[in-house]
């Protein structure tokens, strides 16, 4: 007889009022996919102007710049997460995603695709290795993420992620309008945004499965609907700080 996989708790108080009883899955699913959508940074005003192609090569290096110091923590966290998951499948699985990024071997992996579009628009790679050009709001966004992943029970890091779900349509917009709007970059150097279409498509249909099937009370179902908005204002948080940081000043 096979048993169901172990269930993380969500590990968070909440009124009595809450716990009435949980939405059907299918429900729950739509409000995941709908704060999701709602709130994800495709609809900030500096990724509007990117995707319209109204950034200056300053402004994109900013922009490359800073999400590189996102892009090395993904791995990080995903550590974090992969320790907490309760069944060796799971580990197995969310393993792939450090993989993804830091590759099996050297020159492999996104993080190398990040730096290689780093140097497709003029930034030096020891220069984005350091660090240096990292703005302060960026680095208190991203830092504050992995933490959260540290801190947080597998139902809340896991959910934290489903911003994954909205990942391939912006991956395939800049796609779309990078080649148009920057054609100064060169196409070898957009590898990352086609690498993470299947990539993100994989991994959000993963954790929204599990997230679905591991929240079973309203209390667990609205724990990983915060998490997933906390994401939201990471990702958002992220992009105030380089919009302010790319203007007359930053990185050139």
């Amino acid at each position: 007889m096979t048993t169901a996989p172990a269930r993380p708790g969500s590990g968070v108080a909440h009124p009595a009022w809450v716990d009435d009883g949980p939405l059907p899955p299918a429900a729950f699913e739509s409000e995941l996919r709908e704060l999701a959508q709602s709130r994800y940074h495709d609809r900030h005003s500096f990724n509007i102007r990117m995707h319209r192609g109204e950034l200056s090569p300053a402004e994109l290096r900013t922009w490359v710049a800073n999400r590189f110091h996102y892009q090395r923590s993904i791995p990080v966290k995903d550590a974090l997460i992969l320790a907490k998951l309760p069944e060796p499948t799971m580990r197995r699985s969310w393993l792939r995603r450090i993989q993804d990024h830091d590759g099996i071997a050297d020159g492999e992996g996104g993080i190398e695709r990040w730096l290689r579009l780093g140097e497709a628009v003029g930034l030096d790679r020891a220069d984005l290795e350091s660090g240096r050009n990292v703005l302060p709001g960026v680095r208190f966004a991203v830092d504050g993420y992995v933490n959260f992943c540290r801190l947080s029970p597998a139902l809340e890091a896991v959910a934290s992620s489903l911003t994954e779900l909205c990942a391939p349509n912006i991956m395939l917009t800049r796609l779309e309008t990078f080649p148009r709007h920057y054609p100064w970059i060169e196409e070898s150097g957009l590898a990352y945004f086609r690498s993470r279409v299947p990539q993100g498509r994989r991994d959000g249909t993963e954790a929204l499965s599990w997230v679905v099937d591991w929240a079973r009370t309203r209390a667990d179902q609205l724990a990983a609907l915060s998490a997933l908005a906390f994401k939201c204002d990471v990702l958002w948080a992220l992009l105030d700080s380089v919009e302010h940081g790319s203007r007359p000043g930053g990185v050139g």
